[in-house]
């Protein structure tokens, strides 16, 4: 099953360069020059080469081969990269491992996992618990055990986190 590493939000500039924001923890690697990119878009299938790479405010500022100029970067908005996933144990878990699980606090469950985000500090969990998504740094500290056999999670928040 292949992961997301990122989406282009927009051209940039007049020489075909895309802002692409990367959604992987290994930016060096997936976004290197020679590397061969899988794009979807919509329906649209594209296979892009990096000529030229650097990082801009956060995000990537990348050149394609394929992309001769502006025109052709604009036409590239909303293009989502997928490649299979890096894996290593451990380091840490994918975020589809990690939806749905239950989450407990001093053993009992209070909500689920419905998504991660990622930031450039830390990634954070999306927890619904009753009407209300709470937002879980996920550190060590804060989240000390996942089960994926059993399918939780327990957390150990500081005083007021879940009030927020």
């Amino acid at each position: 099953m292949d992961v997301m590493i990122g989406r282009v939000v927009k051209s940039h500039g007049i020489r075909g360069e895309v802002v692409v924001e990367p959604t992987t923890d290994d930016p060096e690697l997936r976004y290197a020059v020679g590397e061969t990119l899988r794009g979807t878009q919509g329906k649209k299938e594209h296979s892009l080469t990096i000529t030229a790479v650097r990082a801009h405010q956060g995000r990537l500022l990348i050149k394609f081969e394929e992309v001769p100029d502006r025109n052709a970067a604009d036409s590239l908005r909303g293009t989502k990269f997928f490649a299979a996933p890096i894996y290593d144990e451990d380091e840490g878990y994918y975020d589809h491992e990690l939806e749905g699980l239950t989450v407990l606090l001093d053993g009992t469950p209070i909500g689920t996992v419905t998504g991660i985000s990622h930031g450039p500090a830390q990634s954070l969990l999306e927890v619904r618990i009753d009407d209300r998504e709470v937002l879980i740094p996920f550190v060590e500290e804060i989240v000390p055990d996942i089960d994926l056999d059993e399918g939780t999670c327990t957390i150990t928040p500081p005083e007021g986190l879940l009030e927020l």
